[in-house]
């Protein structure tokens, strides 16, 4: 830690890489986020080159003078600032390795600087149509905290990544956690989605106020739309797919094994 800002009751904003993140949902929300927070704080990380996979997390470099190099070893990254209210983000690469202390550490540094709640962006693979508004699904430390977020993500129970290890010990803490999923359509799931970006950030200013501009993205879902709409008409066999994803009813909420389902092919198109 480089110095403790001194926060209002602030919420904690949480996304890693390199687990169930379709459409880079929950990474694009909290790099939109850090562009648009006022009087931005780099306050601590947490080098993981000691718990990652670097094969996985790899370093990069850089060339400083043209000539030498530097590199720079995967970290999580803690900035503090304001969006609305006081925020802290936390993001960077899922480490490999010791999550437990890892999301002791992060806990702890909830605890020191007062945080009142927190949220875990992500983004699910589903069986949707990029057509439809993206709906965010939830996930939360209790049944309260569930009732106030809206809909959850079903009966899903199977393989988890470290966010939701964190979600837990941040409950087991006494600091309410909610984990906000943006349903993504797995046929375009490997892509960036400015459509699930936006829905995340907008679930985050109704439950948290946390602020931020959309316009942007409003600018980048259209165009967004129009790609995958000319990629349709390539192939037709997705294209037919997509058809019948439309007339599926927009209030059916997955059921776990449905969503189990769709995160083992996405894995599989990772790999």
């Amino acid at each position: 830690m480089e110095e403790w800002p001194e926060l209002d009751e602030p919420v904690l904003v949480v996304a890693f890489t390199g687990w169930i993140d379709a459409g880079l949902a929950g990474a694009g929300a909290v790099a939109t986020l850090l562009e648009q927070l006022d009087e931005p704080i780099r306050f601590g990380c947490i080098d993981l080159e000691p718990i990652a996979d670097l094969q996985q997390s790899r370093p990069t470099v850089r060339l400083t003078d043209g000539v030498a190099r530097e590199i720079e070893w995967p970290s999580v990254e803690f900035v503090a600032g304001r969006a609305g209210r006081d925020v802290v983000v936390c993001a960077g690469p899922e480490p490999s390795l010791h999550w437990r202390s890892f999301s002791e550490t992060i806990v702890e540094v909830a605890q020191r600087l007062g945080v009142m709640k927190a949220f875990l962006l992500g983004g699910l693979p589903s069986a949707a149509s990029h057509r439809r508004p993206v709906r965010v699904l939830a996930t939360a430390t209790s049944h309260s905290v569930l009732q106030e977020v809206g809909p959850s993500r079903g009966d899903y129970e199977g393989p988890t990544g470290v966010q939701t290890v964190l979600q837990v010990a941040l409950g087991e803490a006494g600091i309410p956690a909610v984990g906000l999923w943006a349903e993504v359509p797995h046929y375009v799931a490997q892509n960036q989605s400015p459509p699930a970006i936006r829905s995340l950030l907008a679930r985050l200013a109704e439950l948290a106020g946390v602020e931020t501009s959309l316009d942007v993205l409003d600018a980048h879902s259209h165009e967004y739309a129009e790609r995958v709409e000319e990629g349709l008409r390539e192939r037709p066999d997705v294209a037919a797919m997509v058809n019948e994803l439309d007339v599926v009813a927009s209030d059916e909420i997955p059921s776990g094994d449905e969503i189990a389902s769709e995160i083992e092919q996405f894995l599989r198109e990772e790999r």
